[in-house]
Formats: structure tokens, C-alpha cells, sequence
């Protein structure tokens, strides 16, 4: 039997493709404009590379921003349950999740069976999210692929005090202003947006081991300012951009079984 999850983000969509509960396929393309396009072509892409054809999926669900509009058959589950589905599945001790997105973030409390306890989103300011630091590394000049490593360079962070794209942008030319290094103020940056993700993850009951998610886990420097604001590793999956989709695809072969 095989199943799928499909998880349709701001900016990326992804897909996933089980078979007896381990992965076959799996796929990641820009959202684009259209979500509804950019969730089939996402399942398309995985199924071609699984080499199956849609009808023989027992089951899909969808999940993410963009849930409700795909155009093919499948359940539709929230991002916050199929989230801490996919992590679960990784890491069965994890206790809490944070989710760091491009357009939102969130902070999951996780019981000892993988079930939601709590959560806390951030999702109506881009503090905390991957947007916010494509517009901070373009402020700096710097790739958005080389931000993180750059901030590690750092003995001597500059302030950035605010958490507001708009202001934290001012501030980074001033600091630039007056002769502060990008390598100062790349971590100042991430260390201001560790400080808004800890701030909103302490409405949950945080427990270790924590676990980050989503396209801003590959950034290195917020990795290693959370673990410096948590006192604590965090956990980063292989692929932290497919857990909503391998999580989705794990409740629709769990939901098909117990029908």
C-alpha cells in the first residue's frame, strides 16, 4: 500500500511518497504564485520518481498554507499536527519543535506519544522567519546561503535590538554606519532573531531534546543562537523541509489502516 503527504508552504511545496512506512520518494520546487499548481506539480515530481502513477496511492493528505487548494483527492490536516507527526517519527524522545518557516514560525510542545500539547505561532510579523533574513543578508549584501556561516566568524556581535523587518533593517545601516563589520552584525542579527523564537517558545512547556525544522534550519548561525538562548543541542532532521509532508503521509497511511 502506498501513501502520500503533501505539504504546501509560502514559499516551497513539498511532497512525500511512503510504502510499508518508509519513504520512496520525496520532492521540493518553489510555490510560486499558484499553490494549487505548485502542490501538483510537487506530487508529480515525487511521483515520477517513485516510478508509480497517482491511482495507486490508497490515500494522500494535504497539509500547509496552501492545503486547500490542491486539485487532486486527499484529506486536509493541520500543519501543526502533521508537523509533530513527522518529527516524531525522526525523533520519538523529542519533546518540543520549533519550526522556523519562511512567512511564519512556531513552537510545538510534543507529548511522550508524539500528540500536540501546546504550540505558539508567529504568524503575523515576519520577525523569526526565513523572510526576515533574506531581507537582513540583502541589507548586508551577503548570500542568504553564506549568512549563517558568516555570523559563526564572530567575537564581538553588533546590537540589533529590534525585531521588526522594517527597523532591524534601519538598524543594520546604522550599524553599518558607524564601522561595525558584517561579520559583527550578521550574528547580532541572529542572535536578536534567537531571542523573539525563545521568547515566543517559552508560552509552551519547553522540554528537551528540542528539534528545529523548516528552510531556516539550514542556517547556521540561528542554530547555534538558539542553542546558546535554549542552553541545549539542537536537533537538526537531514531534511528539515519534508517533516509536514512526511507527516501528512504518515497520518494517511495510519488513518487507511485503521479504517
Amino acid at each position: 500500500m502506498i501513501f502520500a503527504g503533501v505539504d504546501i508552504g509560502s514559499l516551497t511545496a513539498k511532497a512525500v511518497i511512503l510504502s510499508e512506512s518508509r519513504v520512496i520518494a520525496e520532492s521540493i520546487l518553489s510555490t510560486g504564485h499558484n499553490s494549487r499548481l505548485a502542490s501538483r506539480k510537487a506530487l508529480d515530481e515525487a511521483l515520477d520518481l517513485a516510478g508509480i502513477r497517482e491511482e495507486q496511492i490508497e490515500r494522500i493528505v494535504a497539509t500547509g498554507y496552501g492545503r486547500l487548494s490542491v486539485d487532486f483527492p486527499a484529506e486536509k490536516v493541520t500543519e501543526i499536527t502533521c508537523h509533530a507527526k513527522g518529527v516524531h517519527s525522526l525523533f520519538p524522545d523529542v519533546k518540543t519543535m520549533i519550526d522556523m518557516g519562511g512567512q511564519d514560525s512556531k513552537a510545538i510542545a510534543l507529548g511522550d506519544d508524539g500528540r500536540v500539547i501546546d504550540f505558539v505561532m508567529n504568524e503575523k510579523c515576519a520577525a523569526g522567519t526565513g523572510r526576515f533574513l533574506e531581507v537582513m543578508a540583502r541589507a548586508l549584501e551577503v548570500a542568504l546561503t553564506e549568512f549563517g556561516s558568516l555570523s559563526l566568524e564572530s567575537k564581538n556581535p553588533a546590537r540589533i535590538s529590534s525585531v521588526c523587518t522594517v527597523f532591524a533593517e534601519s538598524e543594520v545601516v546604522s550599524r553599518i554606519a558607524e564601522g561595525a563589520s558584517k561579520v559583527d552584525i550578521a550574528a547580532g542579527i541572529h542572535s536578536a532573531v534567537a531571542s523573539r523564537i525563545y521568547a515566543m517558545a517559552m508560552r509552551i512547556p519547553v522540554r528537551e531534546p528540542i528539534v528545529m525544522t523548516g528552510g531556516v534550519a539550514f542556517n547556521m548561525g540561528v542554530q547555534r543562537a538558539l542553542e546558546e538562548r535554549f542552553g541545549t543541542e539542537i536537533i537538526i532532521p537531514e531534511k528539515p523541509q519534508h517533516t509536514g509532508a512526511l507527516g501528512a503521509a504518515l497520518i494517511a497511511e495510519s488513518r487507511a489502516k485503521s479504517a
